[in-house]
């Protein structure tokens, strides 16, 4: 009887209905005979029914165009340092909001793991990243700390190979460095 109800249900949605709201569905549909969700769940399984999964997803890292100068990997893994000022990690990551996404670009210092520099934008844009360094450099200058023996380390996402963003490094006397796609800042290795 609930095998038949919940293939009836699921076709009646157009098979876009997943456990959750299969569950939701048919409880409502019979509130004298509820169903608990783990049985929906098994009972869709081997019925061979699934619901659609959601296609959205949000990205953060935006690969650079094949053929751009890659820095090579100054930190090979280990993200420690021993003095302040020695070793920056940069990403960026998105939070949900009411208003929707936003994308917030940090600069951390590996020492004190404290981050140093950030931004944030509803855009994924390279002024963000740069806007994040940017934010670094000033307060570390404002400090009077000394970047001449420092490491930017960020993963290979497009905002960190532009053009502007590895010529403001170099300008600044800081040393760019590229880890794999994605896990510029790994937190397992901790």
């Amino acid at each position: 009887m609930l095998d038949e109800r919940l293939v009836a249900l699921h076709e009646e949605n157009m098979g876009v209905y997943g456990t959750r709201k299969m569950w939701k569905a048919i409880n409502r549909a019979h509130p004298h005979d509820p169903v608990a969700r783990c049985t929906v769940e098994r009972r869709m399984r081997a019925l061979g029914l699934s619901g659609v999964p959601n296609a959205r997803s949000t990205r953060t890292t935006r690969p650079a165009p094949p053929g751009v100068h890659e820095p090579r990997d100054r930190l090979e893994r280990d993200f420690t340092a021993a003095a302040p000022d020695q070793r920056w990690v940069a990403d960026i990551t998105y939070v949900a909001t009411w208003a929707g996404f936003v994308y917030v670009a940090f600069v951390m210092d590996l020492f004190a793991r404290r981050v140093v520099g950030w931004r944030v934008s509803r855009s994924l844009r390279t002024d963000l990243a740069l806007d994040a360094l940017e934010h670094a450099i000033w307060t570390r200058s404002r400090d009077q700390r000394d970047l001449s023996k420092l490491v930017h380390h960020s993963d290979k996402g497009a905002q960190y190979l532009a053009i502007r963003s590895t010529e403001r490094l170099a300008e600044s006397g800081i040393e760019a460095s590229v880890g794999s796609t994605g896990d510029s800042y790994d937190c397992e290795q901790n």
